[in-house]
């Protein structure tokens, strides 16, 4: 007994000794892991997930576990839209203004216009570094290309980058460093000058990133978590793909640009990320397809069968890199985002107007039978491009929904499951996964240097179903690329495709943004213009001077 009361009163002596807050506290949450994963110019709705034919196991089961982003809303092309996704600002507060590829002679040398990404930024890699975190990028960067642009510069610890905005798939001519058709490659901030035997960017990028988590798992930072970046080149022209995966889909598009739209927008019903009653944009850039002929078919479908193998090739690239967190243990605590850039590519690379890359074309062995071998260099042009963002209007570099609203779809620990339909922007990727990793937002200051504030807004209470919206019907989101402009504010909408003309439009009533309402709603109409000049100044737009109109005049009716 007495044993016994001196056990108890020693045990009580050691509790009381303990401060009160230290035996009150929780135990620190567990952080979870991140990986972001991009494809470049992927359209709505390329992908199974999201009512598209092209197999993507991989893609679509992480899809299914977690919640698909049906109102998600990128920059229009890819720099300024990676610039927003790692930064949490808009795009010109970034430096990223304009592309860098793009600068006209009146935006040269301006503020928020330098073409690569500012050292006032802090990134998200940055950020989770001096917060514990291991840091990994595998893939495209086009935020920057001298040794302080790296991203080893801007807080990746291990990287494989490809600096430029686009290169041949099969590494071809990689020591003509800046041509069109080569590229810079780093490792870890060092410039290399040649490739693996066998190079294709999809396997590469993947297997590099794998390499990058298996080498830190087993570290001296094996226990911390990660947040690792994979940024694909796929299916950014050039069309090119292994013979195998292309061979897949021969003859799968022979019924054409128009089918495949009706199709895939009746998928995306049965998915529920579409309303039944919704009206589609006319494919107003792209001919009827029974107006071709069999000889300009046969390229066209043979486009899209190459078009098709690479995202198939990039999804089982992902697979890859799944299995790798499935083995280590730590998919579980892994939140996987995959966005597109921007609305899908619809471009003609041999028309005149595409400067230098048509004259990259004119040179590339485009016979029907060679496109997506290494010496070819072509893309898939608007028809494909306009059934791939439908029921949105237009495609990428343009303002409108088919130019911004991209694929996306997050899972993992915190995230609920279903489709997501309140409007989200890549802004925002910063501050919820800052949020779930239980780190502070810097405010003016990051790292001894001063930064500009995110703008973007966090997520994570609506991933959890605490909350119906991200933004309030109040919020407004400025955009403005190429002369082309565009603000949201909860339902409405105002766009101007780069002709000096604002139109109006209830985006949720009419997602193919059909109805100009400006007659009707010329009051509203006049605020959001109002609302999109405060925005211009706030973020420093330099609208091009000379910058012909990205509008073009409609093909059909």
């Amino acid at each position: 007994m007495k044993r016994n009361f001196v056990r108890m009163a020693t045990a009580l002596v050691a509790l009381t000794a303990v401060p009160a807050m230290a035996r009150d506290a929780a135990p620190a949450p567990q952080r979870p892991n991140f990986l972001i994963i991009v494809a470049d110019d992927l359209g709505f709705s390329d992908i199974g997930a999201f009512g598209g034919e092209i197999a993507t196991p991989n893609l679509d089961a992480i899809a299914a576990r977690g919640l698909k982003l049906a109102n998600f809303h990128t920059a229009p092309t890819c720099s300024p839209t990676r610039s927003m996704l790692l930064t949490g600002l808009d795009h010109h507060e970034a430096g990223l203004g304009n592309m860098s590829e793009m600068l006209t002679p009146n935006q040269v040398g301006k503020p928020n216009h330098e073409g690569y990404l500012k050292a006032n930024t802090a990134t998200l890699a940055e950020i989770l570094s001096a917060s514990g975190y291991r840091t990994h990028l595998s893939g495209k960067w086009h935020l920057g290309v001298t040794a302080d642009q790296d991203p080893h510069a801007r807080g990746f610890q291990t990287s494989f980058a490809m600096l430029q905005g686009g290169h041949n798939h099969f590494g071809l001519n990689v020591a003509q460093n800046r041509s069109l058709y080569g590229a810079t490659y780093t490792v870890n901030g060092q410039q290399i000058t040649t490739l693996p035997q066998g190079f294709y960017s999809s396997d590469a990028f993947a297997d590099k990133l794998v390499d990058q988590l298996k080498t830190a798992k087993t570290g001296a930072d094996g226990a911390k978590p990660f947040f690792a970046y994979l940024a694909f080149t796929a299916p950014h022209f050039p069309l090119q793909a292994p013979a195998e995966t292309i061979a897949k889909y021969k003859g799968r598009y022979d019924a054409g640009w128009d089918a495949l739209r009706e199709a895939r927008l009746k998928r995306q019903i049965d998915l529920g990320l579409l309303d039944a009653k919704t009206v589609a944009h006319d494919a107003d850039l792209a001919p009827l397809w029974n107006t071709l002929t069999p000889e300009q078919k046969l390229r066209e479908t043979r486009r899209m069968e190459v078009f098709a193998a690479m995202v198939d090739r990039m999804d089982s690239a992902i697979g890859r890199v799944v299995q790798t967190l499935k083995d280590t243990g730590e998919y579980d605590n892994t939140v996987i985002l995959f966005l597109a850039d921007n609305g899908a590519e619809g471009s003609n690379l041999y028309e005149k107007s595409m400067g230098m890359l048509n004259q990259v074309y004119a040179k590339a062995d485009n016979r029907v039978e060679n496109i997506g071998a290494a010496s070819s260099y072509e893309a898939i042009g608007p028809g494909w491009a306009l059934a791939a963002t439908a029921p949105s209007w237009r495609v990428k570099a343009y303002s409108t929904e088919g130019g911004t609203r991209a694929v996306s779809f997050l899972s993992g620990p915190g995230v609920r499951q279903g489709v997501g339909s309140a409007y989200t922007n890549v802004a925002d990727v910063v501050p919820t996964f800052l949020d779930l990793a239980h780190v502070a937002k810097p405010g003016a200051q990051f790292a001894g240097r001063a930064v500009t504030p995110i703008r973007g807004k966090s997520w994570a209470g609506w991933l959890q179903g605490k909350a119906t919206q991200v933004y309030t019907a109040q919020d407004t989101i400025g955009e403005e690329l190429f002369g082309g402009r565009g603000l949201r504010q909860g339902d409405w909408k105002i766009v101007d495709n780069g002709e000096g003309q604002w139109h109006l439009f209830n985006v949720a009533a009419d997602p193919g943004e059909i109805r100009d309402l400006s007659t009707a709603e010329p009051a509203r109409k006049a605020a959001l213009v109002k609302a999109w000049d405060a925005y211009a100044r706030q973020v420093g737009v330099v609208l091009p001077e000379g910058h012909q109109a990205i509008i073009d005049r409609p093909i059909r009716r």
